[in-house]
């Protein structure tokens, strides 16, 4: 029992670690909130540099003309302007691709409709495959669900020209269809916190921060002298933008600028999302692990470095959490155990919400609602992410699978039907397990150590509502014959 214990103090602590750097964090950006980055006026360019698009797309019909039309309004001087749709789609996307750029081109766009000879790399080859065709001096890079507004360019791209050693401009992810329902007013409110509050602190307090993968600009020059795309871990954004900093290269974040994007409205695709993050994420911190620990960086950003690579071990050990909690119980040796005061960690999260919605939203308390379905769902994805950090872990090398898209702003029920329906699966069956284990630990704690009762029924409700909604969202499937999602590319290593 002994070994029980130890095993449980260890990983209560490290989770403790987790929260309380949430909360650290959130005292940053309490501390910066008020400074700002200088604007500097883009009245006085008169010669502006060359600016790629890169709009990297795998079978998106559903997204990828109004990504398009988005693309083509932005506002910039045409004959410095160039789109790239790199196009690795295998459906009925690639005809609605050409013949969108070919309205393009008749308007007096330079776009090209670029499809490769083979998918090696997935998004970071595609990204590689269109940098190797143009000589712009920076890249924009949106995902198929990003909408950018036509000021987007004229707005960043100043930045740039102020200084010479800024390597990448992040910007705010906003949301299209935060409404759409429970699942998707959690996911708002998670994404929020992350971008309001700890990109914003990462960033003005000189830590690292990284590219989010979309709606932001490269400087060519520092995609080079980094060592360009790599598609050696699923995270290829991280990896860039750690390998950048580490270089020198400066990064700038503008929470100001926003772009909105489509939320995943499906339990599934959701998983499928964080659990591509998370095996990602954890495959840059085994890769740049020692490297960082031996770069010319504060022994500050050293850590916060490792502890933003680290956060999805959050998963594994929530679970061996669960796991321990009923034989230490049973044994009476949970009473013992020195963790009185670890408590003050969950304040991190809560506060990373409530900050980033009072930021944003006038009546922001209202959104605060979705707050017990972020607390259920940051608890029943644990599964599917462990089991994606356990293949991170393998050291193997992993499919990119693509987040579904299905235009869901005009209508809630718009995946229903859809191609791109993503089945359950039997990650649903060890969910169920793990809600009726914290279940019956839960009533046991009760009369013995009833301090932990609550957090057990959140363990429980929390692998019931993912499960639960996997289940009824999966009914789609009965819509779609098996070979039809085949044939569109529904269970492909896709982007």
């Amino acid at each position: 029992m002994i070994v029980l214990q130890v095993l449980y103090t260890l990983s209560a602590v490290w989770l403790a670690l987790i929260g309380f750097n949430a909360l650290i964090l959130s005292i940053l950006y309490l501390i910066h909130r008020h400074a700002r980055t200088v604007e500097p006026d883009p009245h006085n360019i008169t010669d502006w540099p060359t600016v790629v698009v890169q709009l990297p797309i795998y079978n998106e019909r559903y997204v990828v003309e109004r990504l398009i039309e988005a693309a083509t309004q932005l506002d910039y001087p045409r004959h410095r302007l160039f789109i790239q749709l790199l196009d690795d789609s295998t459906d009925e996307t690639v005809t609605r691709i050409a013949a969108a750029v070919e309205r393009a081109r008749a308007a007096g766009l330079s776009i090209e409709h670029i499809r490769r000879p083979s998918r090696e790399g997935f998004k970071a080859g595609a990204l590689a495959y269109g940098l190797e065709r143009t000589q712009a001096d920076f890249v924009t890079i949106f995902d198929a669900d990003f909408v950018p507004a036509p000021d987007f360019l004229r707005r960043v791209i100043p930045y740039f020209l102020a200084d010479e050693r800024l390597g990448m401009v992040q910007t705010r992810w906003a949301h299209l269809n935060t409404e759409t329902n429970a699942l998707t007013r959690a996911q708002a409110l998670a994404l929020d916190g992350h971008f309001v509050v700890e990109q914003t602190a990462r960033h003005r307090s000189g830590l690292l921060m990284n590219f989010a993968g979309t709606a932001g600009v490269w400087r060519r020059q520092c995609i080079k002298d980094s060592g360009g795309w790599h598609w050696d871990t699923l995270s290829e954004d991280i990896d860039l933008s750690y390998r950048a900093q580490m270089k020198g290269w400066r990064f700038l974040y503008l929470p100001d600028v926003a772009v909105p994007a489509e939320i995943p409205a499906l339990m599934m695709a959701f998983k499928r999302q964080q659990a591509r993050w998370a095996t990602g994420t954890i495959q840059c911190l085994r890769k740049l692990g020692g490297t960082l620990l031996r770069a010319r960086l504060t022994f500050w950003q050293k850590a916060e470095a490792l502890i933003h690579l680290s956060g999805y071990l959050m998963h594994p050990l929530m679970l061996l959490i669960l796991l321990l909690t009923l034989p230490l119980m049973l044994s009476g040796q949970m009473s013992e155990l020195p963790l009185a005061g670890l408590g003050v960690a969950m304040l991190g999260a809560p506060l990373e919400a409530v900050l980033s919605q009072s930021r944003l939203y006038p009546r922001w308390w209202r959104r605060l609602s979705a707050y017990p379905v972020l607390m259920m769902i940051g608890a029943g994805i644990a599964v599917s992410n462990t089991q994606a950090i356990l293949r991170a872990l393998s050291g193997k090398a992993q499919p990119f699978l693509r987040t579904p898209k299905f235009e869901v702003r005009e209508s809630r029920s718009a995946w229903i039907g859809s191609v791109y329906a993503l089945p359950a699966d039997a990650t649903i069956g060890i969910e169920i397990f793990f809600a009726l284990y914290a279940a019956a630990t839960a009533v046991l704690s009760v009369s013995r150590l009833p301090a932990l009762t609550p957090f057990l029924l959140l363990y429980a409700l929390g692998f019931g509502y993912v499960a639960a909604l996997s289940l009824w969202q999966g009914r789609v499937v009965r819509y779609v014959l098996p070979s039809q999602q085949q044939s569109y590319g529904l269970f492909s290593n896709a982007r």
